[in-house]
């Protein structure tokens, strides 16, 4: 019976172009599950959208001298030509400036307010004596409470992903001019976290398929107790506080921006001309969501959009959050300021999409940090792609098509070979299917890599090249099998490579997309007429590792 699966995916701020770190952590992954589960034929909805609002886009708008909407709207559109180029499949993936997600952020709000979740208070923040305002998250920084790491922000530490209140940062100071700031007092909303302490550790003491810093980081914080915490900021950016008295204030982004999973479901909704349909996501008991982040970003899906969604009441809790860990960058953590990463449109100016999927799918930091090299990248691209999966289909619909009038074999009595062969078809798909479903994708693709081998393995023991000579109907028996390997790979190829299993869809001889075939062993129908085989990947030439290493050398000296 099909499901309904919501998968929602991380906000990326809006302030510069995509990189590396923003798919690897959580698009990536994301669009891998998505695809599966429409092959299988579930019924998904991929949300997600720019984050317009961060103090990243403020900060970064101040130093360009433009507006903050100019910059993100900027920004926002090369993210949306990246993920279309990079093949990713949102259903939706659209920004927080819209009317709907203002509108539906304040209906939130308003809710929480009427429940009793949203509370008036006093709190003190870092006032900038040389700007004469009052600064939020990224404008301050300085030693972090937890980790003592000098650096950290007025809302976050990057070095050990605690949420952080400026009050409690030593040596603070402006980010943009260095002063130190005084702490003034200003009433803001808060959200009372406190109240939901217990059934939050109730609900993630529970979860015990979480991966295990997804549940120790969030069960961390409820040892140490929640706090309440503002969501109003004094700031003129963002989406207006529905409530007399606050027109100089904001919601804050890390309150509103969790909010656009269940306002981009409702854009989806009535851009489809069915203004209801986001409710099967969010009110069935039967529907699924998993919430696709970055390490960095895990208390928001896991303890505060929750609490959230909990004061709200009759909207669905996270079934996962399948967080990633970091990924580094030529044994370096990437730095946008600095220069030192991989910036996806010049990335695609210069390669193909699918083998940066594969490349970052075999490399995924799912349980620990893992390194991005250029000279991995190009192993892969090679010896993977190309000279396993590649060769195997290249060759083989090639001598088929050289020997049998371009269209598919009839196989004759298949032998123990060819039984070992469409068996390991099964197992592939059956062991695939599981970690995909079960968000391994490490291990899905060594399932589908695994079934490669066979085939070329399977290929070099039969030699078809040599068997049209002597034995041709043994020749086509050794294809068709051959075709039927192909075959499987089209499909658990799918998620991780949609770009070029649809070209070896079409390469089968099959029209229409692959999604249409499902998650299932096709058989190659007799007859079926082939097209003129093409390769499916090209060869990199050993030198783009050493011309990739100048271009970041030189990015990063500037």
């Amino acid at each position: 019976m099909a499901e309904r699966v919501l998968v929602a995916v991380a906000w990326p701020y809006v302030n510069g172009r995509p990189h590396l770190g923003h798919i690897a952590g959580n698009t990536l992954p994301a669009d891998i599950f998505a695809r599966y589960h429409r092959l299988v034929g579930d019924d998904v909805l991929m949300v997600s959208g720019s984050d317009m609002h961060g103090t990243p886009t403020m900060l970064a708008a101040r130093q360009e001298g433009v507006s903050p909407r100019e910059l993100a709207e900027r920004y926002h559109d090369v993210f949306v030509e990246t993920n279309k180029r990079m093949g990713f499949s949102y259903d939706l993936y659209t920004h927080t400036d819209t009317e709907n997600h203002h509108e539906v952020t304040q209906c939130v709000f308003t809710k929480l307010l009427e429940n009793g979740y949203l509370v008036e208070g006093v709190q003190s923040m870092p006032f900038c004596l040389v700007e004469q305002r009052f600064l939020s998250d990224r404008f301050v920084e300085g030693v972090c409470p937890h980790c003592s790491f000098d650096g950290a922000r007025g809302d976050q530490c990057d070095n050990c992903g605690n949420t952080v209140d400026p009050a409690d940062l030593g040596n603070i100071r402006c980010k943009e001019d260095g002063s130190t700031p005084e702490f003034r007092d200003t009433t803001h909303f808060f959200l009372r976290l406190s109240a939901f302490q217990d059934r939050l550790t109730e609900w993630i003491s529970e979860k015990d398929d979480w991966r295990p810093n997804v549940r120790n980081f969030s069960m961390g914080m409820l040892r140490e107790g929640l706090k309440d915490r503002a969501i109003t900021r004094d700031i003129d950016w963002g989406v207006a506080v529905p409530v007399d008295g606050f027109d100089d204030k904001r919601i804050y982004v890390w309150f509103e921006a969790v909010i656009g999973y269940l306002s981009a479901s409702i854009e989806w909704a009535k851009n489809s001309g069915k203004p209801d349909a986001w409710k099967a996501w969010w009110q069935e008991d039967d529907a699924r969501a998993f919430y696709f982040q970055g390490k960095d970003n895990i208390p928001f899906p896991t303890i505060i959009w929750p609490a959230m969604l909990m004061g709200h009441g009759g909207l669905n809790l996270a079934e996962d959050v399948p967080a990633n860990e970091f990924l580094t960058l030529e044994g370096r953590p990437l730095s946008t300021s600095s220069g030192w990463a991989v910036w996806l449109p010049d990335y695609l100016e210069r390669y193909d999409a699918d083998p940066l999927r594969y490349y970052l799918t075999s490399i995924m930091p799912e349980t620990s940090d893992s390194d991005f090299t250029w000279d991995g990248f190009l192993q892969a691209n090679n010896n993977e792609l190309a000279a396993t999966f590649g060769n195997l289909a290249h060759r083989a619909l090639t001598l088929t098509t050289r020997n049998f009038d371009d269209a598919v074999p009839e196989p004759g009595e298949l032998g123990p070979d060819e039984n070992a062969a469409l068996e390991a078809c099964d197992t592939a798909l059956k062991e695939a299917g599981e970690h995909l479903a079960g968000r391994r994708f490490r291990e899905g693709l060594r399932s589908f890599m695994a079934l490669a081998q066979h085939g070329n393995r399977y290929i070099d023991t039969r030699a078809p090249w040599k068997q049209v000579k002597e034995d041709r109907d043994g020749a086509a028996t050794t294809l068709w099998t051959a075709l039927n390997i192909i075959e499987t790979l089209r499909t658990i190829s799918y998620p991780y490579l949609p770009h070029s299993s649809q070209t070896l869809h079409e390469l089968l001889g099959h029209e229409g997309d692959v999604l249409e075939s499902g998650w299932q062993r096709h058989t190659p129908e007799v007859g079926t007429a082939l097209p003129t085989p093409t390769p499916m990947f090209q060869k990199l030439d050993d030198s783009i590792v050493e011309e990739e290493a100048d271009r970041l050398a030189a990015a990063s000296a500037r």
